[in-house]
């Protein structure tokens, strides 16, 4: 990893959990990846040569730096929505400084509905970090919107267990997808799309 973006992901390590301390209110809270997740995201997105990522709740970027340093190594894109105009701002400046801007399309809006907007198979990798109660319905469109052969990854498995368990067992029981609960930071869903 180049050493700017990797002193900009400690920075924002630091930042992160300082910020989260001190917010009085969870709107304002970074509720980053682990350092651990990030390291799995650039593996997995590597491993599939994607191209074409799609992050839905972006915060301040951290996360999306990672799947980004991976997806630039294919030439690829992210693109990452967010409702908070405060995290797209810290966002940005995020990107711009990690040098991977041109990498990255942010989006303001409402994951769901962008999810309908897209094309059928175009992604590599689908990334939900957003508010967990919209997964269920968002479902059939996820499912559409990922390339055969391409990856599912929902963080909070552990931390939000009983939000997540709906939207998991759609996942598990989908013959489409073949899934795993893994124990990494804040628990990561990691499914499969079959191909073909």
């Amino acid at each position: 990893m180049r050493k700017t973006l990797a002193e900009l992901l400690a920075e924002l390590e630091r930042f992160g959990k300082r910020n989260d301390r001190a917010a009085k209110d969870v709107s304002r809270c970074m509720l980053n990846i682990t350092r651990e997740t990030g390291e799995l995201f650039f593996v997995l997105a590597r491993a599939v040569n994607a191209k074409d990522i799609l992050e839905i709740g972006t915060s301040n970027g951290y996360s999306t730096l990672w799947w980004t340093e991976a997806a630039r190594a294919s030439e690829g894109m992210v693109t990452t929505v967010e409702v908070s105009d405060w995290k797209i701002s810290l966002a940005e400046k995020n990107f711009r400084r990690a040098g991977l801007f041109r990498y990255i399309r942010q989006v303001r809006g409402d994951g769901g509905l962008v999810l309908k907007k897209r094309k059928a198979a175009s992604f590599d990798v689908v990334f939900l970090d957003s508010f967990k109660d919209s997964y269920v319905g968002w479902w059939p469109e996820v499912k559409r919107v990922l390339r055969p052969g391409g990856l599912l990854v929902a963080d909070n498995t552990l931390t939000h267990a009983g939000e997540m368990a709906g939207f998991m067992k759609l996942v598990e029981r989908s013959r489409e997808f073949v899934s795993a609960d893994v124990p990494v930071g804040n628990g990561e869903l990691v499914a499969v799309k079959a191909r073909g």
